[in-house]
């Protein structure tokens, strides 16, 4: 016979799976409407769209590695338009300072006393352009922000909005002249996605869409930035069972046995893939991880944190191949798992 206290313990147990059901359901249709938004703007780059959300709802940050005239900026603004939510841009440049980018303190003459005047780091969506064009020093001045959220100026740190997305783009053709990002930078971007050119009749569409009009002075919000913020816990409490762990950890660690590998993905890489998978699958409607979320999500969130070997470069191997190699030997834990999802 069941006690009233295992029935009280059912009882909250169930309104707690409701709630974060309906919970989920939010995440769920508030990335269908950015996605729609942004696509009013940017023609068939669902992947892509879905990979810069998965790194907002993960509080993390998204390196873009393509040629220039993509649309990258456009597909920034356009998803700061969508948010409601503040944007700043840095061109990255030789002669661009720390200070460009955090602040810099200045004399008020007008109070008698030093008055801070925020960068462009304080906004809430920041897309650092061609950010291997500045110098390691202002490279490094986007560390503390990118990790710990918080900018230091004159000995006082100060904490930046929420959320807080860093978008950086570099250029992987045109190497003159740039500074290759260290890999304790390139390991603080959650995800590295290519934009990569549209099809014939993407870009036929492309012409007729902006011939009279630019549609990204058309957008409006269509959730908040305070509704979003709301939205990360939600994702953080998708549940992850212990065999999809497992999963990604065998993922993880196969990197670092791969004879072409010369560096492996860190425990950092690890934890990237576990709130990337969450917010994959919160993204779709369901409450627990897929297999599916980590093999689409491991070439993004690894490619870029492992080092390939000299002699597997020459043999024309890269990372992407090699992540997918990995994955492809690693055992699909089978399980029964709840709801259709998708």
């Amino acid at each position: 016979m069941e006690s009233s206290a295992d029935h009280g313990i059912a009882s909250t147990l169930e309104a707690g799976h409701e709630q974060l059901a309906a919970g989920i359901q939010q995440v769920h249709r508030a990335a269908e409407a950015v996605r729609e938004s942004i696509n009013r703007v940017i023609v068939g780059k669902e992947a892509t769209i879905d990979l810069l959300l998965v790194a907002m709802l993960s509080e993390g940050h998204a390196l873009i590695e393509d040629v220039p005239g993509l649309g990258k900026t456009v597909m920034a603004k356009s998803l700061a338009r969508s948010l409601g939510v503040s944007f700043a841009r840095i061109q990255g440049t030789a002669d661009l300072l720390p200070s460009d980018v955090t602040g810099v303190s200045y004399f008020s003459q007008k109070l008698s006393e030093f008055e801070f005047r925020p960068g462009p780091i304080f906004a809430q969506i920041v897309l650092a352009d061609e950010i291997n064009r500045a110098t390691p020093r202002t490279q490094s001045a986007l560390l503390e922000a990118m990790q710990e959220r918080q900018v230091t100026v004159d000995g006082q740190t100060m904490p930046l909005p929420h959320p807080f997305l860093l978008i950086a783009t570099q250029n992987p053709i045109e190497l003159e002249g740039t500074f290759p990002l260290p890999e304790a930078q390139l390991d603080r971007f959650l995800v590295r996605l290519r934009v990569s050119y549209p099809s014939f009749d993407e870009e036929r569409t492309m012409l007729f869409r902006f011939k009279t009009v630019q549609p990204l002075d058309t957008l409006t919000p269509v959730i908040s930035g305070d509704e979003l913020q709301r939205l990360i816990p939600i994702v953080r409490a998708v549940a992850v069972s212990e065999p999809i762990a497992d999963y990604m950890l065998s993922i993880i660690r196969g990197t670092r046995d791969h004879p072409a590998v010369e560096l492996g993905a860190s425990p950092r890489a690890a934890q990237a893939l576990f709130r990337a998978a969450q917010a994959r699958a919160a993204m779709r409607g369901r409450d627990y991880v897929k297999p599916d979320d980590v093999k689409r999500l491991a070439v993004p969130v690894l490619a870029h944190r492992i080092i390939v070997t000299a002699q597997s470069r020459l043999r024309g191997q890269d990372a992407e191949q090699i992540i997918e190699s990995v994955v492809g030997k690693v055992p699909v834990p089978v399980e029964q798992l709840r709801g259709e999802g998708r």
